[in-house]
């Protein structure tokens, strides 16, 4: 759990910085929120905001922090029991019965699918014993991601006065779902048949755009329409946000559509390219390839250039050199502000200049 919490912290920090890091352009685009962001999952770059430290009430879009929390702390070949106080949730139900027994995997399904407040319970109670352990739970994973400006009180979404988060909060959370692979693939089924259920997706941008992979939707009278999604294009990656928002299946279309287009991503870096030779210091060859030990790549808008610049540690390579040996680093900066880093690797061996055997001599003898 301490290892979980010390990656999601990691995490955390890295987007607290960049989700303020680089100011948006001029917006050419609008919604019907009263909250809304739109996001570059990779980079953690804000391409759209509106009122978005607004705390507000978030519905069912909780339930992703519930998924992410349940995968990660429990199996999904567990056999959950269904309380009395499960199946008498109200709300939106996948129709659990008291003492049925499904998986945890099954109840992810009606949980991320049918937006089952039924399946919430459950699974908080298999997981931490009740509701409110199961909260205290979400709460530190969700500091650790870095949601310093939301509260949850329940599983479900359900309103409570300390249940509530902005959207720039939520897009921290879905950035860090889409990291979940056992996640993206429950949230972007259209449609499954489990544990002798048929279950259908209520989030319709599964269908009406292409490369949606969820995440989820949510209603309350007082919350309103909730919707939190991703869409990937091109290896591109967003996140858009919208609280209390009813225009929000064409909201999060439209922020799409403004954010591919006027933020397309270009590549500095791909994992084992050659970035530059460097000079070698008493070595048998005189340079080695350094390369990328990871993919870098930034949203630019029209009239940003992605800059590249070396740092070698130390200043200076000397052999000898094994291949895989830290470099330095990558900086990349777009018009002077630094954006990102990543880490340089020697690309070969490189032995040390052998001295001759008279020059070796001649420095061991008497003057």
């Amino acid at each position: 759990m301490q290892r979980l919490f010390r990656r999601l912290a990691a995490i955390g920090i890295a987007w607290a910085v960049l989700f303020s890091f680089i100011p948006c352009q001029a917006q050419a685009v609008s919604t019907s929120a009263s909250s809304a962001i739109l996001v570059d999952v990779d980079s953690g770059r804000v391409l759209y905001e509106q009122n978005a430290d607004a705390k507000m009430r978030i519905a069912s879009t909780t339930k992703i922090l519930t998924a992410l929390v349940a995968i990660r702390e429990g199996d999904l070949n567990d056999v959950v029991t269904v309380s009395r106080e499960a199946a008498y949730t109200e709300g939106s139900s996948m129709y659990l019965k008291v003492g049925e027994e499904l998986t945890l995997e099954t109840l992810l399904y009606g949980l991320l699918l049918c937006s089952g407040n039924d399946a919430a319970v459950a699974i908080a109670e298999h997981i931490s014993g009740s509701q409110e352990k199961f909260a205290d739970l979400m709460n530190e994973t969700a500091w650790a991601i870095g949601m310093e400006h939301s509260s949850f009180a329940n599983p479900n979404g359900l309103d409570d006065e300390k249940h509530y988060s902005t959207a720039r909060d939520m897009a921290r959370l879905a950035c860090a779902a889409v990291e979940n692979e056992t996640l993206v693939r429950m949230a972007s089924t259209r449609s499954v048949t489990i544990g002798g259920r048929t279950m259908t997706n209520h989030n319709k941008l599964l269908s009406q755009l292409e490369g949606c992979i969820g995440l989820k939707t949510g209603y309350t009278m007082a919350a309103g329409r909730t919707l939190v999604s991703c869409v990937e294009q091109n290896g591109q990656r967003l996140v858009a946000v919208t609280l209390q928002d009813g225009n929000d299946w064409a909201d999060h279309a439209a922020l799409y559509d403004y954010g591919f287009s006027t933020y397309p991503a270009q590549l500095g870096a791909s994992l084992g390219q050659t970035i530059q030779r460097a000079d070698v210091e008493n070595g048998m060859n005189a340079t080695v390839p350094l390369v990328a030990a990871d993919s870098f790549a930034w949203p630019l808008a029209a009239g940003e250039t992605l800059e590249l610049d070396v740092e070698l540690n130390g200043g200076a390579l000397r052999a000898p050199i094994r291949a895989g040996d830290r470099a330095g680093e990558a900086v990349f900066s777009v018009n002077g502000t630094e954006v990102g880093r990543v880490a340089l690797l020697c690309g070969a061996d490189v032995a040390p200049r052998m001295e001759s055997a008279l020059s070796i001599l001649k420095r061991g003898l008497p003057g």
